[in-house]
Parts: C-alpha cells; sequence; structure tokens
C-alpha cells in the first residue's frame, strides 16, 4: 500500500467525515501557521488513502472568517496531498442549477474581506497565476463521481465567495446575478488560491441547497433549508468521493505541481532563512 495520499477532502457545512474509510488515523498536524481547523483523519480505500479535514472544526465551531485556510492547506501539504476536493454549500444564481444539483465551478470570484490570501510574505514574494483557479483535470474527474454516484452535475460557472456570516440581501444577490456569478458560498477564497500556491490539484463539489435570496417563486434561504437539502446529499457526496479514491490515476498529467515555477520574485540570497525553512514544503524545490 502506497502511503502517499491519492485524495484530500475538505468538507464543510453537513459533511463531518467520510464512511467508508478503513484503517482510520487521526493526527494534529502543526503548522508555521497555527493549527488547522481540526485533527486531519486519514484511512485507505481498497489500499489507496485519503485524508479528510472538516473545515468548520469538530461541531461546527468555526464561522467561515474563523476558518485558518492557510493552516488547513498547509498540513494537508504536510501530509503528502497532492490532489483536494472541497465540499461545500453554495446558493445558485442561476435557474437552471437547482437546488439538490451539484455544480463543479470553472472560475472564482472574491468578494471576501480581511482573509490571508497568500503564504507569501516575510521577505518572499510570489505572484501565482491563478486565471484558472481550479483544476480541470480533476474538475472533470469529479463531475464523473458525481454523476456515477446517481447525482446531477454541472460543470461551469463562476464561484463567488462572500464573506459571511450572513446571507445576502435582495439587492446584493441581484447584482451578483447581473454580474454574471452562477453560485455563491463563503469558503472557496482563499482556500482555492492557497492551493495553487502549494501546488495541488483543487476543485470544488459544490452542492446546490437553495436559489440564495433573489428567485421570488422560493423562499430566502435559511440555516433550515440548507441543512436538509445537504442531509439529502450527504449520501451522494460519500459515494462521489469514494468513487475518486478509487478511480483518480496514480500520477497527475496537469501543471498544477509547478504553479510556483516562474511566481517567485525574491532573489534567493535575501529570501531570510527563517522564511525559507518556514515554507519549505511549499517552495523548497524552486529555490536555487
Amino acid at each position: 500500500m502506497d502511503s502517499t495520499p491519492v485524495l484530500g477532502v475538505i468538507g464543510g457545512t453537513g459533511l463531518y467525515s467520510v464512511d467508508g474509510l478503513e484503517g482510520l488515523e487521526s493526527s494534529v498536524v502543526p503548522t508555521p501557521f497555527g493549527e488547522p481547523s481540526a485533527p486531519l483523519v486519514s484511512g485507505t480505500i481498497e489500499g489507496r488513502r485519503v485524508v479528510f479535514l472538516a473545515r468548520h472544526g469538530i461541531g461546527h465551531t468555526l464561522l467561515p472568517s474563523e476558518v485558518n485556510y492557510r493552516a488547513n492547506i498547509f498540513a494537508l501539504k504536510l501530509l503528502g496531498v497532492e490532489r483536494l476536493i472541497s465540499i461545500s454549500a453554495c446558493g445558485s444564481l442561476r435557474e437552471d442549477y437547482s437546488p439538490g444539483n451539484v455544480v463543479i465551478p470553472d472560475q472564482l470570484f472574491d468578494h471576501t474581506r480581511g482573509r490571508a490570501r497568500s503564504f507569501f510574505g516575510d521577505g518572499l514574494v510570489g505572484h501565482v497565476s491563478v486565471a484558472e483557479p481550479f483544476c480541470a483535470d480533476l474538475g472533470a474527474q469529479v463531475a464523473e463521481c458525481v454523476r456515477a454516484a446517481g447525482g446531477t452535475a454541472h460543470v461551469g460557472g463562476t464561484y463567488i465567495t462572500i464573506e459571511g456570516p450572513r446571507f445576502s440581501t435582495r439587492a446584493e444577490s441581484n447584482t451578483f446575478r447581473s454580474w454574471g456569478m452562477a453560485i455563491i458560498g463563503m469558503t472557496t477564497a482563499p482556500e482555492a488560491f492557497l492551493a495553487r500556491e502549494a501546488g495541488m490539484c483543487y476543485a470544488v463539489m459544490a452542492h446546490v441547497t437553495d436559489y440564495d435570496v433573489w428567485h421570488v417563486a422560493e423562499a430566502p434561504v435559511s440555516v433550515d433549508m440548507v441543512l436538509r437539502t445537504l442531509s439529502k446529499n450527504t449520501l451522494l457526496a460519500q459515494k462521489a468521493v469514494i468513487t475518486a479514491a478509487r478511480s483518480l490515476p496514480a500520477e497527475r498529467t496537469c501543471a498544477c505541481s509547478e504553479s510556483l515555477r516562474d511566481a517567485l520574485v525574491t532573489r534567493s540570497e535575501y529570501i531570510p532563512e527563517s522564511t525559507r525553512e518556514r515554507l519549505a514544503p511549499i517552495v523548497g524545490r524552486f529555490l536555487a
């Protein structure tokens, strides 16, 4: 059995574990950015290792703005995760993306404020490209797994991340629709950007729970509405993750692992040794 994980999974609202994993091990993984949201749980599916992290903590205690996204991604990187599926709840801003459907977005709009968005700083400058913020290869594979599990999957659309924790006003929701946004949630930024800096493949399995507040024929989104829809979709998400763990190819063929190849600006001799050591799991192989 290969100890290198074939897949990492970050579970959002409604998904706090992955059923079917064997040989479960839980570990607290300290990082230079603090502790992740929860202990990381690893196990195997047919001999292939999967690592799971509950984004909002055990018992769902963290607001979207309180999640330590840097610690979460860094901890997964330390455990060898190269592919990462984010499972999250979202509201739909399109009529054809219905509650109960799953969306694998291909674009991201960051409408958050004040979140730590990068591992860089403290003497090391890097500008990573996120023109295409998600891994298209992994996204296509996630869509296939959702369909194989019996779900309806839409590939494409822009995910707008808002600060939260409140839901949108009707004016905001209609504005986001006029901008061409497809779905709305509170956690994909900065998670996707940090995963790119870490050289990970990252895709979102976004479960549509509601029509936000724009749809005049539907009730405005509420926590009860979100949880009721997610309870129905939990089994779908579990099945899709298991299918992904079984079917993902051993090697990546995309360019995600090379995301920092031309992104680092600071001359090597000017990088503080403490910064070099702290970020070695991410930047080590790109520094002379």
